[in-house]
Parts: C-alpha cells; sequence; structure tokens
C-alpha cells in the first residue's frame, strides 16, 4: 500500500475540494489510489465543491470579532452578493471570526480548526456548506490583533448583520486607561481607518523601499519643472508630507472632525485620560480587494443562451 503523503492529499484536495482529513481517509481507504480516492468522497457526498472550486468567489463577508485584549477580522468570499445574505453562510463566518481571535492570524491553522459541534474542521466545514449552497466559498484570509494591557476595538462599514459586512476595521490601542475609554476611542479610529484606508501605522512604518520610490518619483515629478538643485530638493520633501499625509495613519486628517492629525487626536485622548495610549496596530479588510474580477457582458451571455 503506498504511502499516504502529504502531497497526495494535496492532490486530491485541490482535485475535489473536500477537506484535508476527508482526503487523508479516502487515500487510506482506497490504497493511494486518486481516482478510486474521489469516488470514495463521491460516494459519501463529500466532493460536491469540486465542480464549484474553479469559479471566482469574490463576493461574501468580512467577519469581526474581539475577546480578551484580541480581535481578527476574517474575508470569507462567495460568488454572489446573494449568499451573502443567507443565514447559514453569515453564521459561518461569525464563528470563524469568532475561532480566530484564540488563534494566531494564520490562514492554514484557522481553516484547520476544529469547527464546533461539528466534527469537522473549519475547512470541512466550508465545504459542506458549498455542497449545502451550491456556490463556491473560500476562507480567503485573517489578520489578528492583540495588547498587552488595552483593548483592540472594532467596527464594521455597511454591515448587513451584527460584526459582518463588506469593510472590517481593527484598532489595537496600548493603555492602562479605562476600557471604556479605549473601546469609544477605539471604535472611532477604526471609523476613520475605515473611511480614510492609511497604508502605514507611523512613518517609521513605512518599508525604505517604498519610500525610496516614492521619492525617485517625486524627484523625476520635480525635475521637469527646471527648478534647481536645491528648489526640486525642498519640493520633493514637501510632496513627501502630503505622502505621509495620505497613507500614514497617524498623520492623516482625521475623518471625524476634518482638521486634526489623528496623532494628536490619540495625544488629546491620553491627556484626557491621565495615562499614555498609544496605537500599536490596525487592521482593515475591504470585500474582495485585490480580486481578479472577470467582467461580464451581460447582453452578450443572454445572446449566446438565445442561439441554443
Amino acid at each position: 500500500m503506498p504511502e499516504v503523503t502529504a502531497a497526495l492529499v494535496k492532490e486530491l484536495r485541490d482535485k475535489t475540494g473536500a477537506g484535508m482529513m476527508d482526503c487523508k481517509r479516502a487515500l487510506g481507504d482506497s490504497a493511494g489510489d486518486i481516482e478510486a480516492a474521489v469516488d470514495w468522497l463521491r460516494k459519501k457526498g463529500l466532493a460536491a465543491a469540486a465542480k464549484k472550486a474553479g469559479r471566482v468567489a469574490a463576493e461574501g463577508l468580512v467577519g469581526v470579532a474581539t475577546a480578551a485584549k484580541a480581535g481578527a477580522v476574517v474575508e470569507v468570499n462567495s460568488e454572489t452578493d446573494f449568499v451573502a445574505r443567507n443565514d447559514l453562510f453569515q453564521a459561518l463566518v461569525r464563528t470563524v471570526a469568532e475561532l480566530a481571535v484564540a488563534g494566531k492570524g494564520d490562514a492554514d491553522a484557522l481553516a484547520a480548526t476544529p469547527y464546533p459541534g461539528t466534527g469537522r474542521t473549519v475547512a470541512e466545514e466550508v465545504a459542506e456548506l458549498v455542497g449545502r449552497i451550491g456556490e463556491n466559498m473560500v476562507l480567503r484570509r485573517v489578520t489578528r490583533l492583540s495588547v498587552g494591557s488595552g483593548v483592540v476595538a472594532s467596527y464594521v462599514h455597511n454591515a448587513l448583520a451584527p460584526n459582518l459586512g463588506k469593510i472590517g476595521v481593527l484598532v489595537a490601542l496600548e493603555s492602562t486607561a479605562p476600557a471604556d475609554t479605549l473601546t469609544a476611542l477605539g471604535r472611532q479610529l477604526a471609523m476613520h481607518v475605515a473611511a480614510a484606508n492609511p497604508l502605514y501605522l507611523d512613518r517609521s512604518a513605512v518599508p525604505p523601499a517604498d519610500l525610496e520610490r516614492e521619492r525617485d518619483v517625486l524627484r523625476g515629478q520635480a525635475e521637469t519643472t527646471g527648478k534647481s538643485a536645491d528648489i526640486v530638493d525642498r519640493m520633493v520633501e514637501g510632496r513627501l508630507r502630503k505622502f505621509y499625509e495620505d497613507s500614514v495613519l497617524l498623520d492623516q486628517v482625521y475623518v471625524i472632525d476634518g482638521e486634526s492629525r489623528v496623532g494628536k487626536v490619540v495625544e488629546a485622548a491620553a491627556k484626557e485620560a491621565g495615562t499614555a495610549i498609544a496605537v500599536s496596530g490596525f487592521a482593515r479588510f475591504a470585500l474582495g480587494e485585490g480580486i481578479d474580477k472577470p467582467t461580464t457582458d451581460f447582453a452578450a451571455e443572454v445572446g449566446a443562451q438565445l442561439k441554443h
């Protein structure tokens, strides 16, 4: 009997869309024969996701959850927005987010986590729901934040249900200030992050390569003016400040009042609370960002259907 290797399990998973443990059992019971294992899974109804696995899943939900100085945000995709309104799908995303809070922010580890009350893993539960609902679904990504002292606050924009929506944000605040004070501030900062979409926490978080690339672009733009080298240098530094204001959270204009810098808002909150408050991290997931969504010509599709 051939050894059931990780590569063999992966091949069967890619072929059928079934869960890892089901694939291992199928291969074990099929003497390592891939095609026989496919049939084994089909007979047990565990390969229902196979035909759907190639479809682009760019809709779905972003879910957030917080507990005990930690928070997590997850994205679970489906093919259509209709499924995002399904109670079963919403329950899945909410549970996965809650499981992620206790995890390490790793998508593969989360997929292998036992799903409560089922005897299945998260990945297997997703595959099970694919079979029940009839659409491809993907646990796409997860991020987890935690603090030693303070809170992780959350906000969901365009919420379809509590903690579920199109944009999910976490903000981690390190402080010994009262939890309710930090939660209120954190939620407002999370709302700002949802609207302003910063790329970096502070200036030190900007990778040197990114900063140098931006500097080169700005210098190239400034040199087209024909100004002297010292003026070009000043123009570059002035435009870099604009880059920071656009991209760095603590340098951005606070959307709540439209005039203060976020860093100053945090400083003012710390002064009022009588203790230091530091933004130690943030995360922002917007549903479907970065997914290559195919464009379709609806009229052409209808025309093609009419020809058959």
